[in-house]
């Protein structure tokens, strides 16, 4: 992945259940930069409160409820299902796309065959066992980001990043 002006990401949940799994996914989508989380399904809306988005990240990243996380994203736009699908490949040895929405499946079940079927690529996080929803999430976004040629980190990102009872320096 080059890292570019153009870069877009947006984050599919497919019928996510839990209104702590969304606000800690928009979370994550804050702090790795996604533009947009979009998800399907009632389950959330009936349950809607950001428990966990503790940055207010609701403000600047839209949420928005859709009937098809696909329909009217740009034809250039990578679909990435995050699965644990055989003949998926190992995120580690995946290249993310300059553009892409990263589909993820409920968090009591799985993707249909047709969101596989239709996918640019299908990827699994090698673990023993599934893992939740947002920490899935925030593990895709970290490798996305570490696969960017961006610079990890410095000072600044730091102090900014932190909370307001963080003040640690490495002497």
């Amino acid at each position: 992945m080059s890292s570019t002006d153009l870069a877009i990401v947006i984050i599919g949940l497919t019928n996510p259940k839990t209104p702590e799994n969304i606000g800690a996914v928009m979370r994550a989508a804050g702090c790795f930069g996604a533009h947009e989380v979009r998800y399907t399904g009632e389950r959330y809306a009936r349950a809607a409160r950001f428990n966990t988005d503790t940055r207010s990240v609701s403000l600047d990243i839209p949420l928005t409820g859709v009937s098809s996380l696909t329909e009217g994203i740009p034809a250039d736009i990578k679909i990435v299902c995050v699965e644990l699908a055989e003949g998926a490949v190992a995120l580690p040895a995946f290249e993310h796309p300059d553009r892409a929405i990263y589909i993820f499946g409920p968090e009591d079940g799985s993707l249909n065959q047709n969101d596989i079927n239709s996918a640019d690529a299908v990827v699994y996080i090698p673990t023993r066992g599934c893992l939740n929803l947002a920490a899935t999430v925030n593990i895709v976004l970290f490798d996305r980001q570490a696969k960017s040629g961006l610079p990890a980190s410095d000072d600044k990102l730091i102090r900014d990043s932190r909370d307001t009872n963080n003040r640690l320096k490495v002497t």
